[in-house]
């Protein structure tokens, strides 16, 4: 059978996060995509002009709709921007208890546009992350849910993986992409055991939506049934791959987005 994912996540209109990248990644790996968007924004790769949250109601009634008559086999959560958007979301999952559930704490856009409320991040914590079956913080996303300085060192992150599951997520995927240097080490806590999935910095700015990409991505794979560890080092490799490929896109005056469909466009851009 088709393997299905749904993303429950903002609107980005300029294509390259949010739901756009979702469905991009979902259909790129060989997954349908469904979708709720809980936010409009105005967005382009120079930032954010605007958004504009749907009501927290409807929200649910987009849930509910796709589990009334789709199977899903893996959900992803991003942008949610309010506390009460939040609550709806996690109404839904406690509802129609998805088995794969992977939620990337989107707070602030590539530009550094906020995303998500103040008021909104202890709801986050408390109220969506012990449903998930796995988070993807970078570290200041970490840090902001942990209430703590964002980490430096790449010695760092194996507790502040065990402080997010303290917090009752069993796996978490701390990204170590604002480490400095040229490295960037992503470190996965499943259940008991440290996984590290080794990368380097891929040189170009275009990097809109990597973590809406690399978080879809592992929801694709899940989805189609890989284990979370296999699931997150094929993420990982996929996403350095478009990364890899983002500078033959030429979208955009500012920060652009990855390649989503660099296994598919031959170098003139055409299928």
């Amino acid at each position: 059978m088709t393997p299905i994912a749904l993303t429950i996540a903002g609107s980005d209109s300029g294509g390259g996060a949010g739901i756009q990248a979702d469905l991009k990644t979902f259909s790129a790996l060989g997954v349908y995509g469904c979708s709720a968007i809980t936010a409009l924004t105005a967005q382009n790769t120079m930032g954010v002009q605007g958004v504009f949250a749907v009501d927290p109601a409807f929200v649910r009634r987009q849930i509910d709709s796709v589990f009334e008559d789709i199977r899903v086999d893996a959900v992803k959560i991003g942008m949610l921007g309010t506390a009460p958007v939040i609550e709806a979301v996690a109404e839904a999952l406690r509802f129609w208890q998805p088995s794969r559930v992977v939620l990337d704490p989107v707070m602030v856009a590539k530009g550094g546009d906020r995303l998500l409320e103040e008021s909104a991040v202890r709801a986050l914590r408390e109220r969506l992350l012990p449903l998930a079956t796995l988070v993807t913080p970078n570290l200041p996303e970490a840090a902001a849910l942990l209430g703590e300085p964002v980490a430096r060192q790449r010695r760092e992150m194996p507790a502040l993986g065990a402080r997010l599951q303290g917090l009752g997520v069993p796996n978490v995927l701390v990204k170590g992409g604002h480490l400095e240097g040229p490295d960037c080490p992503d470190l996965l806590l499943h259940g008991g055991e440290l996984v590290w999935l080794e990368g380097r910095k891929v040189p170009t700015r275009h990097t809109h939506g990597t973590g809406c990409s690399l978080s879809s991505a592992i929801a694709a794979f899940s989805a189609r049934g890989f284990p979370l560890p296999a699931a997150c080092a094929e993420a990982k490799r996929w996403l350095e791959r478009a990364l890899a490929a983002a500078d033959r896109l030429g979208v955009g005056r500012g920060i652009g987005p990855v390649h989503h469909f660099w296994q598919l466009w031959t170098e003139e851009g055409r299928p």
